[in-house]
């Protein structure tokens, strides 16, 4: 019996995301033969700050997903969450992984993020009332 089918759903695609960005760190250091940090390298430093990134930013909001799905929270709802949240996510990567500056993907992928751990948040609070 799985409880919260939806949080599952998320964090299955939130994970496989998270492994997709830690092959790109992989197969930059093994073509640049980097064993440890990024070895001066753009490419590689930008791949770890996506990577890193992810790992900073998925881990509260999944929980927020779960906390909400479990307290009854609105399936449609938790689905807009969870749905937002991973494209926020590849937007980014997307964004930051092209280049280290400001661009669409970057900016939107971190907003959206935002929106959504404060979304996840707010409605979390609001159900303890």
């Amino acid at each position: 019996m799985v409880i919260a089918p939806l949080s599952a759903l998320y964090a299955c695609l939130a994970g496989t995301l998270v492994i997709l960005l830690a092959y790109q760190v992989v197969r930059l250091r093994r073509s640049e033969r980097v064993g440890l940090g990024d070895g001066g390298n753009k490419n590689l430093s930008r791949a770890i700050a996506v990577h890193r990134n992810a790992i900073e930013y998925l881990p509260i909001a999944l929980v927020l997903l779960l906390v909400y799905e479990i307290n009854g929270g609105h399936r449609w709802l938790a689905h807009a969450f969870g749905a937002s949240l991973i494209v926020a996510r590849l937007l980014h990567a997307w964004g930051l992984g092209r280049h280290g500056g400001e661009s669409f993907g970057r900016f939107t992928g971190t907003a959206l993020t935002w929106l959504v751990i404060l979304g996840l948040a707010g409605m979390n609070g609001y159900r303890l009332l």
